[in-house]
């Protein structure tokens, strides 16, 4: 009887999905921050779609005004943002939480920033930015990789161990600076620490110059979606510096945040 139930609602499921909306959203998400300007044939070998299925897609999107095309190249235009703000806007969790970054910031004359795994990369959905530019540029909505950012880093680290094992079997360890671990046995040992301290720190791995302390955000239940961070510059603070500086108001953030997430 279960097992009919079950058959049932995975065919319930099948035909409930729309194929076309998520390629139509595959469309979309190929547009980022390194490929603002994409092809039509770009767009069809990011997305796994056929030449005519992406001009299908492109054109709709044009017509619909989330989308300019140039002649050759096609580019999202700000009306997408409109898909963004239905989330800020209905999702209470980036309000409740920007007071805390911002109370980090003034604390510490540096930005903060909370960010949730999507995917095999975190997404920021709050920041406090103070006026000290450094050269990557982070807001809301941006996407890194986890595993040489802090704040992936401490999300990563409470997974259990297989979600972490198909984790590094999905996503090459790129060397984004001389200092990046690559190894995956390394990385291991990396994530092992994280957990038994509490915080994560990653210096110079994503980018050089820029250094970052993260802790976990963790639920009554005890579990991790959620971390928040200090990022600041190398030539300003020294790496034996982050723990002493930062851990102090991150951690109190952290725990009056433990039972609003």
């Amino acid at each position: 009887m279960t097992t009919g139930m079950t058959e049932e609602s995975e065919g319930r499921d099948e035909r409930d999905f729309v194929a076309s909306l998520e390629k139509g959203l595959a469309v979309i998400e190929a547009f980022e921050a390194g490929r603002p300007r994409l092809t039509l044939t770009d767009v069809a070998k990011l997305t796994g779609t056929t030449r005519a299925a992406a001009r299908r897609y492109l054109r709709t999107l044009t017509r619909l005004g989330y989308a300019d095309f140039d002649g050759r190249f096609f580019s999202l235009t700000p009306r997408i943002l409109r898909l963004g703000y239905a989330y800020l806007s209905s999702a209470p969790l980036p309000s409740r939480i920007l007071p805390f970054l911002e109370k980090i910031s003034q604390e510490t004359g540096e930005s903060s920033s909370a960010a949730m795994l999507d995917g095999d990369e975190i997404v920021y959905i709050a920041r406090s930015a103070t006026r000290r530019i450094l050269s990557i540029g982070l807001g809301v909505g941006s996407r890194l990789p986890a595993y040489c950012t802090s704040l992936g880093r401490v999300i990563l680290a409470h997974r259990p161990a297989a979600e972490i094992d198909a984790y590094l079997d999905r996503v090459p360890l790129e060397r984004r600076t001389p200092f990046t671990v690559t190894d995956r046995q390394d990385l291991l040992v990396v994530l092992q620490g994280v957990r038994e301290q509490g915080y994560a720190t990653v210096n110079e791995e994503l980018e050089l110059g820029l250094r970052s302390i993260a802790v976990p955000v963790r639920r009554e239940d005890g579990s991790v979606q959620l971390a928040i961070n200090v990022g600041t510059q190398a030539a300003r603070v020294e790496a034996t510096e982050m723990t002493e500086r930062f851990l102090p108001p991150l951690r109190a953030a952290a725990e009056a945040l433990r039972y609003m997430v």
